[in-house]
């Protein structure tokens, strides 16, 4: 999980970056992933050493970024209809959301195994 979890950073930040300059450079929230990618490659590098606390922050933080991203895919039926205010927002936001709840899933299946495979040992 903390490679995953650096990855996800990753691209997260790469996301945000890319919509900043779709953007051109008018939106400061346009960078929204990549806040959530650096707190994530930080909590990945966090989980290579300690990885129940680092993998622990990077779904929480995964949490609350797919929490609020959100908003952004309950505007997707806008956005095809060609009524979407902010056409860059929605698409960034829902891209973030799908990959954050993808990782979300991903992270608790891991914990679930990892909780088996303890309670296998002891």
């Amino acid at each position: 999980m903390p490679r995953l979890t650096i990855g996800l950073g990753g691209i997260l930040i790469l996301l945000g970056v890319i919509a900043y300059i779709a953007t051109a450079f008018a939106s400061a929230t346009a960078l929204i992933p990549s806040a959530l990618g650096v707190i994530l490659v930080i909590s990945g590098i966090v989980g290579v050493k300690r990885p129940k606390i680092g993998i622990h922050i990077a779904l929480v933080v995964a949490l609350i970024g797919a929490l609020g991203t959100l908003m952004q895919v309950s505007s997707l039926p806008a956005l095809f209809a060609g009524e979407a205010e902010r056409p860059g927002a929605v698409i960034t936001g829902s891209i973030a959301f799908v990959l954050l709840v993808v990782y979300l899933v991903l992270g608790v299946r891991s914990f679930i195994r990892a909780r088996r495979w303890e309670d296998q040992q002891g």
